[in-house]
């Protein structure tokens, strides 16, 4: 005997219940509108009483988007008294909510399609493009003031600084335009994020007017600057920062190195790079460094031992600094795995429309990290760097 099979459209299913929810939801709304308006005027409609406070003059409709979809209140219209709903108070504060979810969401780099999905889902209904779109010109005033806030964070020792490059569109023409980005440690071991401005190109100009911005915002208490080389950027530091140090990072440092080095002896090399800075001194480093060099030498990579005789010095800089902070400020990682977010976001874009669109979407990313365990989670001990000052190792 064979089975019957019943096949249930699940789809179907599930708009039927849906619909089936938002009817019951709308109409205990419009009873509990009604019985506020009873209360209000102490009467039901039509009663005639000598209690009675208002008359009832019809009723208007509003839309309230609710987690089962969009449903129709009859709103009582009344006479001779104001009619102050609970309802449409929560409602007020609702809609607030969501337009303040939206802008988050926006922030943090979701897209316009996403964002559509995922009100539909919370709220039962999609926002429509348009109102995204309002809503962002709404987040640019937000991002523009987180961007420019003053910095509270007291003094900030180690600032971390690199930049960024973005395609936009120029007049009809594509061309790269760079995005400065700082971060800092404070004097307290949290990492904040300082800001980010465009700078066309890292120029010393650019560099200088980043640094000035920043300065101007409340940046003090520099000791160290921690990039990759750009002479526009070390010309603006001692401008800007005359009492900062310099550290070239040092990974970005053995990519130069590797550029004139045979993939075939690129680990060897990366090992005798990396020897250098395992040394337990400056002194010792240097000593290391100049015996590389002659290594480099008589494996004939001339092109590759000039680059460390040139450039190992800037390299060594976090000698200066306590030991315990060796590993954290002698490389660029810090702002470096941030911009690795920032690209995998913007890669979606592609080619910004203008500069401004490339800086709110870095900025929109950035603060949304910033807003995370990543700036609430202490990230270095300074009360060794504290110790240090106490000794006058380190030159202001």
């Amino acid at each position: 005997m064979s089975e019957k099979i019943i096949q249930l459209n699940e789809d179907v299913i599930k708009g039927q219940i849906k619909d089936l929810v938002r009817g019951s939801v709308e109409e205990t709304l419009n009873e509990l509108l009604e019985a506020e308006a009873e209360k209000l005027t102490q009467a039901a409609r039509y009663e005639r009483n000598e209690a009675r406070q208002g008359y009832r003059s019809g009723h208007y409709d509003r839309s309230l988007t609710t987690t089962s979809g969009d449903v129709t209140l009859h709103v009582p219209r009344l006479k001779g008294i104001s009619f102050e709903t609970a309802i449409i108070e929560r409602y007020r504060r609702r809609e607030s909510s969501v337009e303040e979810a939206l802008i988050e969401m926006y922030l943090a780099g979701v897209s316009v399609r996403r964002v559509e999905d995922i009100t539909e889902a919370l709220w039962g209904s999609k926002v429509s493009p348009s109102t995204i779109s309002e809503l962002n010109k709404k987040a640019y005033v937000h991002i523009e003031d987180w961007r420019n806030r003053p910095l509270h964070g007291g003094k900030y020792p180690y600032v971390y600084v690199d930049g960024i490059y973005l395609r936009r569109n120029w007049g009809g023409e594509y061309e790269n335009v760079a995005i400065l980005v700082a971060i800092a440690v404070n004097e307290d071991g949290y990492r904040e994020v300082l800001g980010a401005a465009e700078g066309m190109k890292e120029d010393k100009a650019s560099w200088v007017n980043f640094f000035q911005w920043l300065r101007g915002r409340g940046l003090d208490g520099v000791k160290l600057v921690v990039g990759d080389k750009c002479l526009g950027m070390l010309e603006a530091v001692g401008e800007v920062f005359p009492e900062a140090k310099y550290q070239r990072c040092t990974v970005h440092f053995y990519r130069n190195v590797f550029s004139v080095v045979p993939r075939s002896k690129n680990k060897l090399v990366a090992k005798m790079l990396k020897a250098i800075h395992a040394q337990e001194s400056k002194k010792a480093a240097r000593e290391k460094a100049k015996a590389v060099v002659e290594e480099l030498k008589a494996m004939k990579l001339k092109e590759a031992a000039k680059k460390v005789e040139d450039g190992v010095e800037e390299t060594l800089t976090y000698y200066d600094f306590p030991a315990e902070h060796w590993s954290r400020i002698r490389t660029n990682n810090l702002i470096e795995r941030l911009n690795r977010e920032i690209r995998r976001r913007t890669r979606v874009v592609g080619t910004f429309p203008d500069g401004n669109s490339a800086l709110m979407l870095v900025c929109a990313r950035l603060r949304h990290v910033a807003g995370t365990q990543w700036g609430n989670k202490k990230y270095m001990n300074m009360k060794h760097l504290e110790a240090a000052i106490e000794d006058a190792s380190i030159a202001g």
